[in-house]
């Protein structure tokens, strides 16, 4: 393949991670490294390795848009961001005694399961998820309370988040599946605060974007040090991905979260039967 006509295919799947992993809250990676498997040949642990990386990229860029905006929540994402790292240190040296092929599988079942939930509460049209009425003392005392001005509803909207302590656990399993498959693991870090805590999607969604960044860097320094990072393939990814996170932070609250839903299971899905696929 010509050098050049790869570098813009290079920056097109950072592009497209970018975008999509943003508007999801994904992260890049978690589109770009099947991508990058799947359809460029590039071996499965480096793409691990350096997707892990370009999604501190994503994070960045997309993450201090959403917090510019104030659809992030800054004090939910730091309390939460301590669960994810040390699941992500655990995720890495699990990776290390996992078979390729089995990598392969459990890529696409992570793929696979994580819209499930977000599918069936969304299915009753609402536009956002049950919030609910009464916080637990953990998350009263933490103050993990805040408001965001919704551009599509063109209404001030105010929530609470609520069982601090199952989303805490549930973001150690979620930074678990990001250091083993060095993807940020965006979709389960939404579920959580979608599912488990109450949050609107739409602050699902901007907080795990900045969330994973965090995430990434405690697993993506532990890749890099055991050299399955490749510089030119991140730094070729790299400015696709932040474009990529800069348009897509823009668009976000002129969306319904249902169409968030439909973009976020359709691309996941995909890519989850392509990953499947290539291991069985």
């Amino acid at each position: 393949m010509d050098i050049y006509l790869e570098a813009l295919l290079l920056f097109l799947t950072g592009f497209l991670g970018g975008f999509v992993g943003a508007l999801t809250g994904l992260g890049g990676s978690a589109i770009a490294s099947p991508i990058l498997v799947n359809y460029m040949g590039i071996p499965l642990r480096v793409a691990i390795g350096s997707g892990i990386i370009i999604t501190i990229a994503n994070s960045s860029t997309s993450g201090a848009s959403y917090l510019s905006r104030g659809i992030a929540n800054l004090r939910i994402g730091y309390t939460l961001a301590i669960a994810t790292m040390l699941g992500s240190i655990a995720g890495v040296l699990l990776n290390l005694y996992t078979p390729t092929r089995i990598l392969y599988i459990v890529f696409g079942a992570v793929l696979l399961v994580a819209p499930l939930p977000g599918v069936i509460r969304g299915s009753s049209g609402g536009e956002f998820v049950r919030i609910h009425s009464n916080q637990d003392s953990i998350s009263a005392r933490l103050g993990l309370r805040g408001s965001y001005y919704d551009e599509r509803r063109r209404s001030q909207i105010d929530y609470q988040a609520s069982n601090f302590i199952y989303s805490f656990f549930s973001m150690i399993g979620a930074g678990v599946i990001a250091g083993l498959l060095g993807i940020g693991a965006g979709a389960f870090k939404v579920l959580s605060m979608d599912y488990i805590m109450g949050l609107p999607f739409k602050v699902s969604t901007a907080t795990s974007s900045l969330v994973i960044g965090l995430t990434a860097s405690s697993g993506g320094i532990q890749y890099l040090i055991l050299g399955y990072t490749d510089p030119l393939l991140v730094s070729l990814l790299t400015p696709g991905v932040i474009l990529g996170s800069y348009i897509s932070s823009r668009i976000l609250n002129k969306l319904t979260s249902r169409t968030l839903r439909i973009i976020f299971t359709a691309v996941v899905w995909f890519l989850a039967f392509d990953m499947m696929r290539r291991g069985l």
